[in-house]
């Protein structure tokens, strides 16, 4: 009687198991479906919407002046204009380094990328600080570069031009300058 106890039990639990099982790939099979087309990262917004990246209290950028000298190791930092875009030159060793900072607030990230690869520029798609963005590299009278980045209600670009040198890599100052001003405290 023991035993034929047990063997009842066994099968008892045989089949709940067995139901349980049947259910799970009957529910999984009505749940799943295939979708065509090809897999694409996430585009997410910009981080920002609302922010400002204009000339705001003699900043360009929402950096100081001496900040732009510290990040790019120069010794010596002028700035002859400022307003929506400010240009910057600065001395480093014996190299002179023309900087630009634009912000426009109502471009479109896309704009810029297809201008840039319309006038020859090598483009690199990055991320920054968050921000989707890019490397234009060009050597056309100097080695430079610029970086650019969907911010605010805009687009904001650092452009790097190292005066008289057909060699180096402007795009690493470019890009210093771009995260210095997407993560800068107003």
């Amino acid at each position: 009687m023991l035993v034929l106890g047990t063997v009842w039990a066994m099968r008892w639990r045989v089949k709940a198991v067995a139901v349980v099982a049947v259910t799970a790939v009957l529910t999984a099979a009505g749940c799943s479906q295939t979708v065509s087309g090809t897999a694409r990262r996430a585009q997410p917004g910009v981080p920002d919407p609302d922010r400002s990246y204009g000339y705001v209290d003699d900043r360009c950028g929402l950096l100081l002046d001496s900040s732009i000298q510290e990040i790019l190791g120069a010794d010596k930092v002028v700035r002859p204009y400022s307003g929506a875009v400010c240009q910057y030159v600065l001395s480093r060793q014996s190299s002179m380094i023309d900087v630009t900072f634009s912000w426009f607030e109502t471009g479109s990230l896309g704009r810029e990328h297809t201008l840039a690869q319309q006038r020859g520029a090598q483009i690199t798609d990055v991320v920054v600080e968050r921000h989707q963005a890019f490397l234009a590299r060009r050597s056309t009278t100097s080695v430079a570069c610029s970086a650019t980045a969907a911010a605010g209600s805009g687009v904001l670009s650092w452009w790097v031009q190292v005066r008289g040198q057909m060699s180096g890599d402007p795009c690493q100052d470019a890009q210093k300058l771009l995260s210095a001003t997407l993560s800068s405290e107003m």
